[in-house]
């Protein structure tokens, strides 16, 4: 799959590009909004991003856990090279080794949440600007049908191209919808 990226200050006619895309079979979870406008999207009922998502946890928190990794090697490392494992057993090193690791995964989740995603940092002057962000990812097959939709409006501005939602992800998202639908 491959992530589109289009800026748009109207959101009547991201409306229309979505519910044309829909109608041309590219399903709901692969469309997008990104705007700082969230009540004008829930006007539009356009499908924007999760406020968490507009963040960086999920990647700081990442990078807070390799530096725990890291850390936590160091300590056990130290207690080896040290002898203290053998005065003292590993159990004070493996703990000592637990709390580092948790420690830098959690500030990297903290730091992460007070910068923008880092997908979207691109996007902050236009964001602030007042204008929307549409990304669609699709498949190869579906490369047409998007290029088409977008023809149909001018207003559109292509913004570049990225790396797209895994499509097992995609694919769980239209089932678990699917199965909302049905749910009594």
């Amino acid at each position: 799959m491959k992530r589109h990226y289009y800026i748009s200050d109207d959101l009547d006619d991201l409306e229309i590009i979505e519910r044309d895309l829909e109608a041309s079979g590219v399903s709901t979870p692969q469309i997008h909004v990104l705007s700082k406008d969230d009540a004008g999207l829930e006007e539009h009922h356009l499908h924007k991003v999760e406020a968490v998502l507009k963040k960086d946890v999920v990647h700081g928190t990442e990078l807070g856990a390799v530096v725990g990794a890291i850390g936590a090697a160091l300590v056990l490392l130290l207690a080896w090279y040290s002898g203290l494992t053998e005065t003292y057993t590993w159990v004070p090193a493996i703990f000592l080794a637990v709390i580092v690791l948790g420690f830098c995964t959690w500030e990297g989740g903290l730091i992460g949440i007070q910068e923008p995603h880092v997908d979207f940092r691109r996007f902050q002057d236009d964001l602030e600007a007042g204008k929307h962000i549409l990304f669609v990812d699709v498949d190869a097959e579906q490369e047409s049908t998007l290029a088409r939709v977008v023809s149909e409006h001018p207003k559109l501005v292509s913004a570049g191209e990225g790396a797209a939602t895994p499509r097992p992800v995609v694919k769980a998202q239209e089932k678990f919808s699917e199965f909302m639908k049905v749910a009594p």
